[in-house]
């Protein structure tokens, strides 16, 4: 069995789901999972429906009626004859998806809203490339990932639980899967009491990992719009080369550092099954694109990794007393509680310093419960954080053209920049 998992860019329009099916149909015996994403930016468009709908403006039906009516216009050019034969699902799922927002008792948690709302994307993509492939002749199963991948009910960061997973993809799915092409979700799961969670922001590739290692898969490929893993974006940087192959250990750290093309979460489950993860390009299936395995050749060249919107949290006693183990206990809880992760830390004998995402003031509950444990609390914002793995071959002024260096971390086969700009 082979693990199929396209993107959000792969099936953002009618092209996109008739390009998917001509890749799926090429496998003749069926014996594929397909893990597909909401479609182009379904993600966004929901997340600022949350927004609205948690707090209770107005624009949220406006919101929504965008959403819907930009899925019916793909519907109508995907299925242009007796189309309700195909779309009766889809429409299903629009109108739960209003009763969902209003849902007054829903607004009191929005993490639990986020997911109930966000996870409507996958579901909604799902349908319409099973039913696009079903009009095509492609026979197909649906099936929703809920029903398969559990999860305990940490909303936004669910963390599956892997024995009751398991338990249920061997006894239910792998026989399903032995005698259909499988259509599901990336990204959603079911938490402890039946509701829905998400596996965290473009976890769908993490999805994808889970089905091939319970299944058993003999590969993952995961279809993108790039070539496979370049050693840096071509975007940012200049002399850019795709890495052809790479060992599950350097692709870990490169998602750990911010990689965008795989999610971190997802080369664990392979690597403990020695499966191998294919990253290739949709738009040209014969090129080889990138191969992550037991590969143990070292990387030949430096891995560059940026990430803006970066802000760093200087913490320091409010006495300018040392930074001790105790302070340290704080902050880590903190850290985990509030669900803020530091991409990279530096203590001191008076400040600990922490780099993370600004995204959301999502920090903010941190500074505050920190400030009142007695803690002095410094945020810079407009940061940018620059990660060379294998960084060799890096200079300080290339690192420049970011900006300004505040902070500067070396470990041994990586090093880290955060600039000002």
């Amino acid at each position: 069995m082979k693990i199929y998992k396209f993107g959000g860019a792969s099936v953002k329009d009618a092209a996109g789901v008739r390009n998917v099916a001509s890749i799926i149909a090429k496998e003749k015996n069926n014996d594929v999972l397909v893990v597909i994403s909401a479609m182009g930016k379904s993600t966004n468009a929901l997340e600022t429906l949350v927004n609205a709908a948690f707090k209770n403006d107005k624009s949220a039906s406006s919101i929504l009626k965008d959403f819907i009516e930009s899925h019916n216009q793909l519907l109508d050019e995907l299925f242009e004859e007796n189309s309700f034969i195909w779309t009766n699902e889809v429409r299903n799922l629009f109108l739960e998806l209003e009763c969902l927002i209003d849902n007054e008792n829903l607004k009191d948690d929005y993490d639990f809203l986020y997911d109930q709302i966000v996870s409507f994307g996958e579901l909604i993509s799902t349908r319409i490339v099973s039913a696009y492939l079903l009009s095509q002749n492609i026979q197909n199963q649906w099936l929703d990932a809920r029903n398969f991948i559990i999860t305990d009910s940490r909303y936004r960061d669910a963390k599956v639980q892997w024995e009751e997973t398991e338990r249920v993809v061997t006894n239910r799915l792998k026989p399903l899967a032995a005698k259909n092409l499988i259509i599901t979700q990336g990204f959603i799961g079911k938490g402890e009491s039946g509701e829905t969670t998400t596996l965290g922001r473009e976890g769908s590739d993490y999805s994808a990992a889970i089905f091939g290692k319970l299944l058993g898969a003999e590969s993952v490929t995961i279809w993108k719009d790039v070539a496979g893993v370049m050693n840096a974006d071509p975007k940012k940087f200049d002399n850019t080369v795709l890495i052809s192959e790479l060992s599950y250990n350097d692709a870990i750290e490169l998602a750990y550092y911010g990689a965008s093309v795989i999610h971190p979460k997802t080369i664990q489950p392979l690597k403990a099954a020695n499966i191998p993860l294919y990253v290739k390009s949709f738009l040209n299936i014969d090129q080889p694109g990138t191969k992550v395995s037991e590969f143990s050749k070292p990387l030949s060249v430096a891995c560059k990794i940026h990430k803006s919107n970066q802000l760093m949290l200087e913490i320091s006693t409010k006495d300018f007393n040392f930074i001790v183990e105790e302070h340290l206990k704080q902050i880590f809880e903190a850290l985990s509680n509030f669900k803020v992760r530091a991409h990279i830390m530096q203590n001191s004998a008076i400040h600990f310093r922490c780099v993370v995402d600004d995204k959301e003031n999502k920090h903010l509950p941190l500074v505050n419960y920190l400030t009142e444990m007695g803690l002095n609390i410094n945020v810079i914002e407009n940061l940018e954080l620059l990660s060379i793995y294998q960084p060799e071959a890096i200079s300080t002024e290339e690192v420049s053209k970011f900006g300004k260096i505040i902070m500067q971390q070396n470990m041994g086969n990586a090093a880290h920049f955060v600039v000002s700009k």
